[in-house]
């Protein structure tokens, strides 16, 4: 809350103020997640978390802000990561002796992103505080997918939660356009039915 106070309500919608992981099924992280997509930009770091872990007394978390540019180029601001053991996958690949396969680690990689859904899910610590991102990188070559992907979820999400806000029921300024479901890659509705009618 303080944080808000003192950047102009930048992030206004609580509901909102989500940890976004991101999970690239690929598992090629970037360090810098300007290197990833020319759209999506440092902006500042929230106040550290210090908690006990592992053994370690204080450990000390911190998170970033980004400012992602919309396709509209209107900035959008939402706290992201990488999830790190994703990295460690792609490293194991990458390196013979590890003896593991491109389709090792895509099936450590949705295991891993699958079980780290269902641990968040039944953590009452965590419940409502993080959104995961789980994706594949287009092949179209698309410089800026990843901003695109991370601006269709936090579009799926404040259509899925902007009448929560206190006392807000228009979409709130972050956002650049109307929200829309976005089910499948295809613009056309398609059936749910399996016998194909």
């Amino acid at each position: 809350i303080e944080f808000n106070r003192a950047n102009n309500n930048l992030l206004t919608c609580k509901e909102t103020w989500k940890l976004h992981i991101l999970l690239p099924v690929s598992c090629e992280i970037y360090d810098d997640l300007q290197k990833a997509d020319s759209h999506i930009q440092y902006w500042k770091d929230l106040p550290a978390l210090q908690l006990d872990r592992a053994g370690t007394k204080w450990r000390s978390y911190k998170q970033s802000i980004y400012k992602i540019l919309g396709e509209d180029k209107k900035l959008n601001y939402c706290i992201v990561e990488y999830a790190p053991p994703l990295q460690s996958l792609y490293a194991m690949s990458q390196d013979e002796s590890a003896a593991f396969s491109r389709e090792d680690r895509l099936e450590q990689a949705q295991l891993f992103c699958r079980t780290l859904g269902e641990i968040l899910q039944h953590s009452k610590e965590c419940m409502g505080c993080y959104r995961l991102i789980v994706y594949e990188e287009s092949g179209d070559s698309d410089s800026h997918f990843l901003s695109k992907e991370i601006l269709r979820h936090i579009r799926q999400q404040h259509l899925e939660e902007y009448t929560m806000c206190e006392g807000n029921h228009e979409p709130t300024t972050f956002l650049s356009t109307e929200p829309n479901i976005l089910i499948s890659d295809s613009e056309l509705p398609g059936s749910l039915r399996s016998d194909g009618f």
